[in-house]
């Protein structure tokens, strides 16, 4: 994917996943994108630790993939804070 996607589609899952995260009015926009594209990094790395493909373009498989990755982000970045 080119980085203007990678920007849209980290936008797109960093967005979703602060909603179900209960964290969106403490982000930003370009924190939506970090945190997707992160996400992407991360889910990416789960599935692949699972025998799975990662992240493999604009599509809804990649989207659950990188919203996983976001989600287990924010969470682990909650734990963090707590402690």
């Amino acid at each position: 994917m080119g980085i203007i996607l990678w920007i849209i589609f980290g936008a797109l899952v960093g967005w979703v996943a602060s909603l179900i995260m209960k964290t969106d009015a403490q982000q930003g926009a370009v924190l939506n994108i970090v945190i997707g594209i992160i996400g992407a990094v991360i889910g990416g790395s789960i599935m692949s630790f699972f025998g799975e493909s990662g992240v493999s373009g604009f599509n809804l498989y990649s989207f659950m993939v990188a919203l996983l990755g976001a989600v287990v982000l924010i969470y682990l970045i909650r734990l963090l804070r707590h402690s």
